[in-house]
């Protein structure tokens, strides 16, 4: 159970207003092309072949944390705006009428999502939100300086690569297979795809090679583990040993720690013992790095809470918390966890940042154990965020895993009053009839209520079949099937079903998404059948 805690400081609860901003930061400075629909991408793509320039598509939303972590960090830069002038930038917000249409287009699904076209429409790569902004512009000089598309680079490197330079080997190191969409790479070939390319790297691109190492080890799980020797494990430990070579790969140490340390180490192995201690050193130095932003250092406090949790044997890093399995840290490191989420709030003043920061020091103090201060921190900036509904969807996230249904079903259901947008309320209310089923399965007029009102709002939209749409809609439909199974709640699943058939015929949707549409309450036949 969580130990007793001492309350916050003062200053943890009050925080300076925050600044107001007259416009989204996306639009300072760079000449945005918005696009809600096929015809205004394509007059982005006439204009770029004019111009003979290359198109640069941000695919965001405005309650995104990464998102707005980008806005704050890469796009206000002066060196990004000014090479933006090189290309004709498309901004496609994901709530825009008909944006999921787009995604499907762009093969695009996880917010943020950056790409590089060329004028004529070819894709070449796809920029990684997370890394250093300072770095940023440099990586997108890659892609814009590539002889040909990512996609190309990556067949040759793995057919020998001996035509590649450096620039190529560099373009891989640095693509986003985490937005990539599985187009190049499937899910359970990426580890080892990524071990080869590290081992052909050439000698002399130690950094580049070490990135696709370090990469490697982040994708290899269970399902797709990847061999690792004396000598890889010697090279990351030599890496975590020298702050600057550490720093060059921050993004990665930061955000795939468990990840990598599970890669190289088997729990309860003198490997894995030195392996956390040389994690964490080096995590603690860049928690303290202030050259990296607020919400990279809270990322790698996060990191070294993870690490502790992963000895746990009933806990991982990726399972939520429960509260019989709250880690048993350090008091130095609790006492860590707890200044940083207090100066996060006192000393983040720019609204875009703080959507970032706010839901990141959040979630650490859950991570830590720290529940009711995570509550704490999360309803004290209802007001100052712009998109306040993720921050209900944390608190609704944190009351579940502690077993209070009522607030719990509170929270999701504020949450999805709240949301704005399209696409947004068509996910939060997705998760609020998620939460209805798990939490209150016998409240079945709730249920029926909830799901009608998504669908109304779902049969008014032109693209609601598409990308995280369509995904939402799909995950309503698998939760009521199961939650129907046997025959269990069979008048309430009728109407349902008569109300979605109605209101798919109405919509006037396309044959293939009025097959989706009457499909999402039918259960699909057993095999065999």
């Amino acid at each position: 159970p969580e130990p007793p805690a001492p309350p916050m400081p003062a200053a943890a609860k009050v925080s300076p207003p925050v600044t107001a901003r007259a416009a989204d930061p996306v639009e300072g400075g760079i000449a945005w092309k918005h696009a809600a629909s096929d015809a205004d991408v394509d007059a982005a793509f006439t204009a770029a072949r004019a111009e003979s320039k290359p198109v640069f598509v941000y695919w965001g939303a405005a309650w995104c944390p990464p998102c707005n972590q980008v806005k704050a960090t890469i796009f206000n830069r002066q060196d990004f705006i000014e090479r933006s002038r090189a290309f004709v930038p498309v901004y496609v917000d994901g709530d825009s009428p008909g944006a999921q249409k787009l995604g499907a287009r762009f093969h695009v699904s996880g917010y943020p999502t950056m790409l590089l076209f060329t004028p004529q429409g070819v894709e070449v790569t796809r920029l990684p939100g997370e890394v250093d902004p300072a770095r940023y512009t440099g990586v997108l000089n890659l892609g814009m300086n590539a002889a040909r598309p990512v996609k190309a680079v990556l067949a040759e490197a793995l057919a020998g690569g001996g035509k590649l330079q450096a620039n190529d080997w560099q373009l891989l190191a640095f693509y986003s297979f985490d937005t990539d969409q599985q187009q190049l790479v499937g899910k359970d070939q990426l580890a080892a795809t990524l071990a080869r390319l590290a081992a052909a790297c050439p000698n002399d691109q130690p950094a580049t090679a070490m990135r696709l190492r370090l990469k490697s080890l982040a994708a290899s799980d269970e399902k797709a583990p990847v061999r690792v020797d004396a000598t890889t494990r010697a090279a990351v430990l030599d890496l975590l040993g020298h702050a600057a070579a550490a720093r060059e790969e921050a993004d990665q140490l930061i955000n795939s720690a468990p990840e990598i340390v599970g890669a190289l180490a088997a729990r309860k192995t003198a490997q894995r013992t030195r392996l956390l201690a040389a994690f964490d050193a080096a995590l603690q130095r860049l928690e303290a790095d202030t050259t990296l932003s607020r919400a990279d250092r809270i990322q790698a406090l996060i990191a070294r809470v993870e690490l502790v949790r992963i000895e746990r044997p009933d806990d991982t890093a990726t399972r939520p918390y429960r509260p019989a399995l709250t880690p048993h840290l350090s008091a130095a490191l609790v006492a860590d966890v707890r200044a940083t989420a207090a100066r996060a709030d006192r000393e983040t003043t720019d609204g875009y940042e703080r959507q970032a920061v706010i839901t990141a020091a959040a979630y650490m103090l859950e991570r830590a154990g720290l529940g009711s201060e995570s509550d704490a921190l999360l309803e004290a900036n209802l007001a100052k965020s712009h998109s306040p509904y993720y921050l209900m969807s944390e608190l609704a996230g944190n009351a579940k895993r502690r077993g209070d249904k009522a607030a719990a079903l509170h929270w999701y259901r504020e949450a999805f009053d709240k949301s704005q947008g399209p696409a947004t309320r068509l996910q939060w209310g997705a998760s609020y009839i998620g939460a209805l089923v798990d939490l209150a399965p016998d409240d079945a007029t709730t249920i029926e209520r909830t799901t009608a009102e998504l669908w109304r709002e779902a049969a008014t939209q032109p693209d609601a079949f598409y990308e995280r749409s369509g995904r939402s809609l799909q995950r309503v439909g698998t939760k009521l099937q199961a939650w129907s199974a046997g025959g269990a709640h069979a008048a309430t699943m009728a109407r349902l079903r008569g109300e979605f058939s109605a209101t798919c015929a109405e919509a006037g949707h396309s044959e293939a998404e009025l097959a989706t549409c009457k499909g999402l309450l039918t259960r699909a036949p057993k095999a065999g059948a």
